[in-house]
């Protein structure tokens, strides 16, 4: 009865925010797809904030000004859309890469996920930040298995964000040759059913278990989060395309950051081919 209880009031409290959205994601598949400005000069970037499920309010206009700062400071083009049928094979040639910040649920229509894979394994170049990655599930096996490499089981709860160490695995890839040997940083760290090491990805960056506490405790729930092996930043060749994956960028905060600005200039100049090594034909 006292179960119930909780859960009636937490409902309730959910009910009026975006977390309702991860129980029950919406199903809106865009079929006109956007205009893009004639002026669009190479190399241009693709910016995609879809939510079908959770919405990061904060998180997401923050980054995007981050993104739009570093693309006018770099001299690329960026062109932003929450439109999913931008990915269609003659707009996706317009873009050296695409950058899917914080998006959630299943965002694209089965025709639009086609033309995406066949873009990615042609050449493209794919970088995902945090929510693109921490869906519970997915109804697009290539997707999870493939873009991604790892399927988010859940995040900590007890606190939601806490301060832990970084390790920084790899300083020869443009998205961390910046950093450090460790870096602390606030976060609310995902974890994953599987670390994606050995399944052919560049691990970058990777999270201290010691240094906070994996754990999700919420209502009745007490989960164990710890991987033992917690990769958050990798790379890794799709095909042809070049894709990265960021678990960090929950708090808008983040983006202010200097660490992460560089994680993420790195990473899209990575994914566009501009800088770092190339995957093989």
């Amino acid at each position: 009865m006292r179960r119930a209880a909780v859960l009636a009031v937490a409902l309730v409290a959910l009910s009026g925010c975006d977390v309702w959205r991860v129980f029950f994601p919406a199903k809106v598949y865009e079929t006109e797809p956007p205009e893009l400005p004639a002026d669009l000069a190479e190399p241009a970037i693709l910016v995609f904030t879809k939510t079908n499920g959770f919405r990061h309010r904060e998180a997401i206009p923050a980054g995007l000004e981050r993104i739009r700062a570093i693309a006018e400071r770099r001299g690329w083009s960026l062109f932003h859309t929450e439109n999913g049928a931008v990915f269609n094979a003659d707009q996706l040639a317009r873009f050296a890469a695409v950058v899917w910040h914080n998006t959630s649920g299943d965002t694209l229509g089965p025709g639009q996920k086609r033309d995406f894979r066949a873009w990615m394994e042609g050449g493209g170049g794919f970088v995902g930040i945090h929510g693109a990655g921490g869906d519970p599930s997915y109804e697009w096996d290539w997707y999870v298995e493939e873009l991604l490499r790892a399927q988010f089981t859940a995040h900590i709860m007890g606190p939601q964000f806490q301060p832990a160490t970084l390790r920084i695995e790899d300083r020869d890839h443009p998205a961390t040759r910046h950093l450090e040997e460790t870096w602390t940083h606030t976060e609310e760290w995902y974890s994953f059913e599987a670390s994606p090491r050995g399944r052919g990805v560049r691990v970058l960056a990777s999270v201290d278990e010691s240094t906070y506490v994996p754990v999700a405790d919420f209502l009745w729930i007490n989960r164990d989060l710890r991987m033992g092996d917690h990769p958050v930043i990798w790379s890794h060749c799709v095909g042809r395309g070049r894709a990265l994956f960021s678990a960090l960028g929950h708090r808008a905060e983040a983006y202010a950051l200097p660490e992460y600005r560089g994680v993420l200039e790195g990473a899209i100049a990575w994914a566009a081919g501009l800088e770092g090594d190339a995957c093989p034909d």
